[in-house]
């Protein structure tokens, strides 16, 4: 009888030390800041890419004049060893992400698949500052894609059409 009550206090010491360490676990987690809000993307500053690219490239880079402040610029390249290629991120006011993608690659296929993620073109299209662009949906974004000799230009997204127009409306060249 003697063991038994000694197994006892040992049974009756692990219950009291995870009762113990389940309520500083509890203290712990009530008392230390938690910020379960988005990440707050950061704003990049592409003038010297943009400036890089219109003098590097073979075809009028395109960029955004004019969007509201709530659109803020999230990434930015030029990789002159692939076809001049030119891609600049935005998020838009909702949270939403739109791009611009422009390539003077000779296969606009695989170029328009990979900035649409794998989109197919459809029979819509939209006329937005004189030029017909094409509508591409299915895919993890849709986009809206003009094809034009010397470079194809893809605006692509999780956003509406809408914002990708907007985008497109925006867009100047240099």
């Amino acid at each position: 009888m003697a063991g038994s009550n000694g197994k006892q206090k040992s049974v009756r010491n692990m219950v009291l030390s995870l009762g113990v360490t389940i309520l500083a676990a509890g203290v712990i987690y009530v008392f230390v800041p938690h910020d379960e809000s988005e990440p707050d993307i950061k704003r990049v500053d592409y003038r010297v890419e943009l400036l890089t690219a219109r003098r590097a490239a073979s075809y009028p880079v395109a960029a955004p004049e004019g969007l509201a402040e709530e659109w803020k610029a999230t990434s930015v390249r030029f990789r002159g060893d692939e076809s001049d290629s030119w891609h600049l991120g935005y998020q838009a006011p909702n949270g939403e992400y739109v791009q611009v993608r422009q390539s003077a690659a000779s296969k606009k296929v695989p170029f328009i698949d990979e900035a649409t993620q794998g989109a197919r073109e459809t029979k819509a299209t939209q006329e937005i500052a004189g030029r017909t662009w094409t509508r591409y949906t299915g895919g993890r974004y849709d986009a809206l894609v003009l094809k034009e000799d010397g470079a194809t230009t893809v605006v692509a997204g999780t956003g509406s059409f809408e914002q990708l127009a907007q985008m497109v409306r925006a867009l100047k060249t240099q």
